[in-house]
């Protein structure tokens, strides 16, 4: 069987990619995905897009991908697209951030109200 290229999106593998980092790090990264499933339930999940959690809706540019999650240490990171963390700079400024991902530190809680907005816009972004 061919093995899918990163840009074709595959459903699953996030309880997979969840469980393979570190324990104290999963109950956050599932507050993050809770978010996201929240406020896009009928969205693909998938990890085949970048190699981590990510979400779309078929039929839009970046093959719909509007959301990620990811860990890397000290870091749980969100991803989103252009330009949200610029639009959000100011509401974002404690937190380390490039054009699309803001860093939150593994050992603070994770603002979910912020994850929120920042989904929120990301999707309207993507729906241009």
């Amino acid at each position: 069987m061919k093995k899918p290229d990163k840009k074709t999106v595959v459903p699953g593998g996030v309880d997979e990619y969840i469980q393979h980092c570190p324990e104290d790090v999963r109950p956050k990264l599932e507050e993050i995905r809770g978010v996201i499933q929240a406020l896009a339930p009928d969205s693909i999940e998938t990890v085949s897009y970048f190699q981590f959690p990510g979400y779309s809706y078929e039929g839009y540019d970046y093959n719909g991908m509007f959301a990620w999650f990811s860990y890397k240490e000290p870091y749980i990171r969100l991803h989103v697209r252009p330009p949200v963390i610029k639009n959000h700079a100011e509401e974002l400024k404690k937190y380390s951030s490039s054009t699309g991902i803001v860093k939150f530190p593994k050992n603070e809680e994770i603002p979910l109200a912020t994850v929120k907005k920042l989904v929120e816009t990301s999707l309207t972004v993507m729906k241009g």
